[in-house]
């Protein structure tokens, strides 16, 4: 496990500080990518990934979850980022941008030969780390049995 400070600021890769509520919560109903999906999802995501918890430091030992990312990863040769947010009353300070350098340079992510994610609207931020579009996108295929996780 590794943590990461900045000013008021922490980033964490230990699962046991999310707040999986509160993760479920953005996903669900803030994300345009995950709408209804059922915790049950979220936690068996978060279970086989290599997570980044965003947080704010409030008071000494206490801190609230603000932001949160994940890596879909073999550990050797590829990574897939998903589920990247910073909550919106904290964008515009650079926290996206200083979670993905965390991400790109943790010791156990270098050396991957591919990465993957999807955006609609990022694009900008995952540029500045060498994300480009697809250069063969005749090679790639996607399976994809629904859209959006069905409302319970």
């Amino acid at each position: 496990m590794n943590e990461f400070v900045k000013d008021d600021f922490i980033i964490s890769t230990n699962k046991k500080k999310l707040d999986v509520a509160y993760i479920h919560h953005y996903l669900c109903n803030e994300s345009y990518w995950a709408k209804n999906i059922p915790l049950s999802i979220v936690i068996k995501s978060i279970e086989g990934s290599l997570c980044f918890g965003l947080y704010q430091k409030k008071g000494y030992t206490e801190t609230v979850q603000i932001g949160f990312a994940r890596v879909v990863t073999d550990y050797a040769t590829f990574g897939y980022l998903a589920d990247v947010f910073v909550d919106e009353k904290y964008r515009s300070r650079g926290l996206a941008t200083w979670m993905m350098e965390i991400i790109m340079n943790h010791k156990n992510l270098q050396g991957l030969r591919r990465w993957l994610l999807a955006t609609r609207d990022a694009h900008a931020l995952y540029l500045k780390f060498g994300f480009l579009p697809l250069d063969k996108p005749e090679r790639i295929m996607s399976y994809k049995p629904f859209e959006e996780y069905p409302q319970i």
